[in-house]
């Protein structure tokens, strides 16, 4: 079978690969065939960071966790890429009972149980069975490479789900696969950074600070709109994004960095919720000193430095929250593709680029801020 390889940095390609089969009784085989750029992807396919991460960590400038997750080489190709996805189920094994051939489904980044302790948490990202089959990895997951096992990327002809059941959520027969593309990974986290906090304080003021996480940032702002925030302040440096955010109602301010933290200083009012989504500590940094009393800001990117220097004194004063970590996306789809099919929202504003599944090589490197790759299912009875 055919899987999109991250072989560099610009560098992908369509490689063969033997095509998974049925291992366990709970085992699904599904067909993708829409599949989404997670904003995470970016960072291997529009720079050469492999070697400099590894030697960032040898000096201890990044801190060494992230290679549990990426490698002792991070992003070393070649490895299947991609861990977004809307899939066709192909093959169900004997005990999977919630499933039926031709089911189409949402594929979770992260690969769990269902039942363990961290499972039943809520923190599937995390789950112990899936680990202890792997000991010393942090994930088991798509679209990262061997560190993080044996799954490949989704972006492929087959992929082998186990603990189908649990893993697989149906899309609602009324929702447009292409709305839903990125479910798997940045439109959950945009749900996580926003919803559960508004619901501690509804009515609350939301300050999106985009750019690093760039769809993570823009479905967040619109979440945000769709529930009932009375401000949503989106802060960015690029007319294109600044756009979509406010095509989704929310108040764009084009600036850069530097000028961040004057901006929001001269913004009377703080904010509830802040989702931080620059991917950077001086992102962190700005969002917490612009929390109201009792405010929450989620950092939603890849916080390497070691010495990121966060405010805890500011938090301390106005009795902040942050939350920080893996976005734990099985328990969060059922809620968000029933809002979705409930309300109509529009979270495809945030694809700049629809492409044909054969043309994933070129389309998934572009520069852009959402590529999202398809095709047609099949015509399965």
């Amino acid at each position: 079978m055919r899987e999109l390889t991250f072989v560099g940095a610009g560098r992908l390609e369509w490689r063969e690969r033997a095509a998974p089969t049925l291992v366990d009784p709970t085992d699904a085989l599904v067909r993708p065939f829409v599949a989404g750029r997670c904003d995470g992807d970016t960072v291997p396919l529009h720079k050469n960071v492999s070697r400099p991460m590894q030697a960032a960590v040898k000096i201890g400038m990044i801190d060494p966790v992230v290679t549990s997750i990426v490698g002792d080489v991070p992003f070393r190709g070649p490895f299947g890429i991609g861990h977004e996805a809307i899939a066709q189920v192909t093959e169900v094994g004997d005990q999977v009972s919630d499933l039926t051939v031709g089911d189409i489904v949402v594929v979770p980044w992260a690969v769990a149980c269902g039942t363990c302790y961290e499972c039943g948490l809520g923190l599937t990202a995390k789950c112990s069975t899936m680990s202890a089959r792997s000991p010393g990895r942090t994930l088991a997951a798509f679209g990262f490479g061997p560190a993080c096992g044996s799954w490949g990327g989704m972006v492929a002809d087959t992929l082998r789900i186990p603990y189908a059941d649990f893993n697989l959520v149906p899309v609602p027969d009324d929702v447009p696969p292409l709305r839903v593309a990125a479910a798997s990974d940045n439109l959950s986290d945009a749900w996580r950074s926003v919803v559960p906090p508004l619901r501690r304080r509804p009515g609350g003021k939301v300050l999106v600070i985009g750019g690093g996480g760039q769809s993570i940032g823009l479905y967040a702002a619109g979440l945000a709109v769709a529930h009932g925030a009375e401000v949503v302040d989106y802060l960015d440096d690029r007319d294109s994004r600044l756009e979509i955010a406010e095509a989704f109602g929310a108040v764009a301010h084009k600036v850069a960095t530097k000028r961040r933290r004057s901006l929001l200083a001269s913004i009377p009012d703080r904010y509830d919720v802040v989702v931080e989504a620059s991917s950077a500590a001086q992102g962190l940094r700005d969002g917490l000193r612009a929390l109201r009393p009792g405010g929450i800001c989620t950092g939603t990117g890849y916080y390497l430095d070691t010495g990121t220097r966060v405010p805890v004194m500011d938090m301390y004063a106005t009795s902040a929250t942050l939350n920080v970590g893996v976005s734990h996306v099985r328990p969060r789809l059922p809620e968000l593709l029933d809002f979705v099919a409930t309300t109509g929202f529009a979270a495809e504003k945030v694809t700049t680029l629809l492409a044909d599944w054969d043309d994933a090589p070129d389309a998934y490197g572009a520069h852009t801020t959402k590529v999202v790759l398809h095709r047609p299912p099949l015509e399965l009875g």
